[in-house]
C-alpha cells in the first residue's frame, strides 16, 4: 500500500501566487490571516492526514461499516481519528466566530480539505457533509435553530447529513414523497431516504439530518418541498441530546467503493413520527437545500483532485520501484524511464495541478463574492458545474492511469491501486451527475445571462495570452499558440450555443457534456499558463519554492498544453455538429432489432 505525502509546496504556491491570499485576506479585513499562517495550517493538517487518516484508508475499504438493530458501527479506528480531528480544531476552520468557528477564508478550508480527501475520502465525507449543513443553516436557519445547532456542528461535536434522495426520487426532486405534519412548535416527519452518506455512526453524541419533505396541501412538484432539521436525538431544555428521535438506519448499501463511509437507507417516523423543525419558510426547501448542494458540488469536485493526487503518488512510487527491461549495458531499467509510463505520470501530474488551480480559484472566488464582489459571484456560478463535472470526470482517467502504470499488479486488490479507482467512480454521480452539471452550465450559467460570465472568462484568458506573447521565455511563448487555438475554439462553440440552444432543449442536451469538458480543459490550461508566468517571475529571485520546483511548474504547463489543450478543440468541434444523430436510432434499432 502507498503512503501519502501532502503536496504542500504546490498548495502553498497556488494560494500565494495564483490566488494572492494576502491580498484576499486584506480585502476580507482578516488582518491576522496570511499566506505564512496558511502554510503552517496546511503543514499541520498534513501531519494528521498522512500519519492518522491515510493508514486507515485501506482499513475502511477492507472492513467498512456495519449495521445492527438500526445502529451503524463505523470502521474501527475512525472514531479515535475523528476525536483527534475535532480536538485539534479542524472542524472549526471556516465557521463564523460567533458560533465558535475560526473564520478562516473558504480557500484555506479547501486546501486543507484536499488533504483529508486524499488521505481518506471515506472519512472526510463525514465532516464534508457537516460543513454543508452549516452553510445551509447560516443562510436560512432561524436564530433559535442557529443557536441550538450551529455551535456543536461547527465544533464537530455533532455531525450533519443531507437527506434528499428517495427510492423513487433521485435527481427528480419533484417526486419527493416524505411527509411533514405540523404539531405545535415542531413537525412530525415520516418517509424513507436512500444514499444518505454517514447517515448514522457512533462517533458523536448527535447527528443533525437536513431533510426534504412535503407539508399537507403543499403545491405539487418542487414548489411544495420544505426543509427540516431532524436530530438523531431530540434536545432537552439545556440544548443537549436526550431522547432518541424516531429515526433509524434500516440498511447499508453495498457499494463499489468508499466502503469506509456508511451509505444509509434512513427511515423517519416508523413509530410516532420523527420530530423535525422547519428551516426558513414553508415550501422553499429546495432553494435552501441548494445552498448545501452547491457547497457539496465544489467539495465533490475537490474530491476528484484529491483521489487523483493519491493515485498519482502511488503510481510515481511504484514506477521507481518496479524494474522491467534493461539497457544495452545490461543495467535494469525502472519503468519510470519508459516513455509511455512517463507520459502517464506527466498526464496525472499536469491534470492534478490544473485541478488544484481550478478548485482553489473557485474557492477563493466564493470568498471574494462574500465581500460583495459581483464579478466573483458570477465566476463562482460559472465555475461550480465545471469544478464538479470536469474534475470528477478527469479523476476517472487519472485513477485508471494509476492502475495502468502498475500493469497487472494494478488489477490486484492488494496493491491498493484499484481502491482509488473504485472510490473515484461515485464522484461524477452524486450531488448531481455530470449530465446535470453540463445542463446547468449551459442553461443557468450561460444562456441565463446571455453569456456575460462566459465572455468575462474568455477575456481573462485572452489577457494571459497577451502576457505569454510578451514574455522573453521561449517555453512561455510556446504556450501561447495551443492556448490561443483552444480559446478560439471555445469562443466559437460558446457563440454557437448562445445562438442555437436557447429554444432547443434537445440540442442543448446533446452538446452539454462536450461543452462542459471543453470548458474544463480550457480553464485548466489557462490557470496552468498563469501559474507558469508567475513561476517564471520568481526564478533566480529569493523565493520559498526553489528554482527546480518553479521550472517544473513551467514544464508541467507545457506538457498540459501538448497533451490536454488539443482536447478543447475536439470537444468544441463536437459541439458545433450539434450531435444531430443522438436520436437517429429508435429503441428497436438500438437493440439491434
Amino acid at each position: 500500500m502507498s503512503t501519502y505525502t501532502p503536496p504542500l509546496k504546490d498548495a502553498s504556491f497556488v494560494l500565494d501566487q495564483l490566488i494572492g491570499l494576502n491580498q484576499l485576506c486584506e480585502k476580507l479585513q482578516l488582518e491576522d490571516i496570511n499566506t505564512e499562517l496558511a502554510t503552517v495550517i496546511i503543514e499541520e493538517a498534513g501531519k494528521l492526514a498522512s500519519d492518522i487518516l491515510a493508514p486507515l484508508n485501506s482499513v475502511g475499504d477492507e472492513k467498512g461499516s456495519s449495521v445492527s438493530a438500526g445502529k451503524v458501527q463505523e470502521t474501527a479506528g475512525f472514531a479515535d481519528a475523528y476525536q483527534q480531528f475535532v480536538e485539534n480544531g479542524w472542524a472549526t476552520l471556516t465557521g463564523p466566530e460567533e458560533f465558535g468557528g475560526q473564520n478562516l477564508p473558504n480557500v484555506i478550508g479547501t486546501a486543507v480539505n484536499e488533504l483529508w480527501h486524499s488521505s481518506n475520502m471515506s472519512f472526510a465525507l463525514c465532516p464534508m457533509l457537516s460543513q454543508g449543513a452549516v452553510e445551509a443553516l447560516i443562510a436560512h436557519g432561524s436564530e433559535i435553530l442557529k443557536a441550538h445547532y450551529l455551535p456543536p456542528l461547527i465544533s464537530g461535536e455533532w455531525t450533519g447529513t443531507m437527506n434528499l434522495t428517495e427510492p423513487n426520487a433521485g435527481s427528480d426532486l419533484a417526486a419527493v414523497a416524505a411527509k411533514a405534519k405540523p404539531e405545535g412548535d415542531h413537525y412530525k416527519i415520516s418517509g424513507q431516504k436512500i444514499f444518505i452518506t454517514w447517515g448514522d455512526h457512533q462517533m458523536t453524541s448527535n447527528i443533525v439530518h437536513l431533510v426534504l419533505a412535503r407539508l399537507p396541501n403543499a403545491p405539487a412538484g418542487v414548489k411544495g418541498i420544505s426543509l427540516f432539521i431532524v436530530p438523531k436525538y431530540c434536545l432537552d431544555e439545556q440544548g443537549q441530546p436526550a431522547e432518541l428521535n424516531d429515526v433509524s438506519c434500516i440498511s447499508l448499501e453495498h457499494k463499489m467503493g468508499i466502503h469506509g463511509s456508511p451509505t444509509c437507507v434512513m427511515s423517519f417516523g416508523d413509530n410516532d413520527g420523527a420530530i423535525g423543525y422547519l428551516v426558513g419558510e414553508e415550501n422553499k426547501g429546495l432553494s435552501y437545500m441548494f445552498t448545501m448542494m452547491n457547497h457539496a458540488r465544489q467539495a465533490v469536485g475537490l474530491q476528484g483532485l484529491s483521489i487523483s493526487e493519491r493515485a498519482y503518488q502511488q503510481a510515481l512510487q511504484y514506477s521507481q520501484e518496479r524494474f522491467q527491461g534493461s539497457r544495452r549495458d545490461g543495467q535494469k531499467i525502472a519503468i519510470i524511464d519508459h516513455p509511455d509510463v512517463r507520459r502517464m505520470l506527466m498526464a496525472m501530474k499536469a491534470g492534478n495541478e490544473a485541478m488544484r488551480a481550478l478548485a482553489y480559484s473557485a474557492a477563493a472566488d466564493i470568498d471574494h463574492a462574500h465581500s460583495g464582489d459581483e464579478a466573483a459571484k458570477a465566476r463562482v456560478e460559472l465555475y461550480t458545474p465545471i469544478v464538479k463535472g470536469w474534475m470528477t470526470e478527469l479523476a476517472q482517467e487519472l485513477t485508471s492511469l494509476n492502475i495502468q502504470v502498475h500493469g497487472g499488479m494494478g488489477f490486484i486488490e492488494e496493491t491498493g491501486a484499484a481502491q482509488h479507482y473504485r472510490d473515484a467512480r461515485i464522484l461524477p454521480i452524486y450531488e448531481g451527475t455530470t449530465g446535470i452539471q453540463a445542463l446547468d452550465l449551459i442553461g443557468r450559467k450561460t444562456l441565463l445571462d446571455k453569456g456575460m460570465a462566459l465572455k468575462a472568462l474568455h477575456a481573462d484568458i485572452n489577457e494571459t495570452l497577451n502576457q505569454l506573447t510578451a514574455s522573453d521565455n521561449k517555453q512561455l511563448q510556446a504556450l501561447q499558440h495551443p492556448l490561443k487555438v483552444a480559446l478560439e475554439s471555445a469562443v466559437s462553440a460558446g457563440d454557437w450555443i448562445l445562438e442555437n440552444t436557447a429554444d432547443d432543449p434537445q440540442t442543448m442536451g446533446n452538446v452539454s457534456f462536450d461543452n462542459l469538458m471543453m470548458m474544463g480543459y480550457l480553464t485548466g490550461g489557462w490557470l496552468l499558463a498563469r501559474s507558469a508566468l508567475l513561476a517564471n517571475k520568481l526564478i533566480t529571485q529569493e523565493n520559498p519554492y526553489g528554482d527546480p520546483f518553479l521550472q517544473g511548474k513551467i514544464a508541467t504547463a507545457s506538457f498540459y498544453a501538448e497533451h490536454y489543450l488539443p482536447r478543447v478543440k475536439q470537444h468544441a468541434d463536437t459541439v458545433l455538429t450539434g450531435l444531430s444523430n443522438t436520436f437517429a436510432l429508435d429503441i428497436e434499432q438500438m437493440q439491434g432489432v
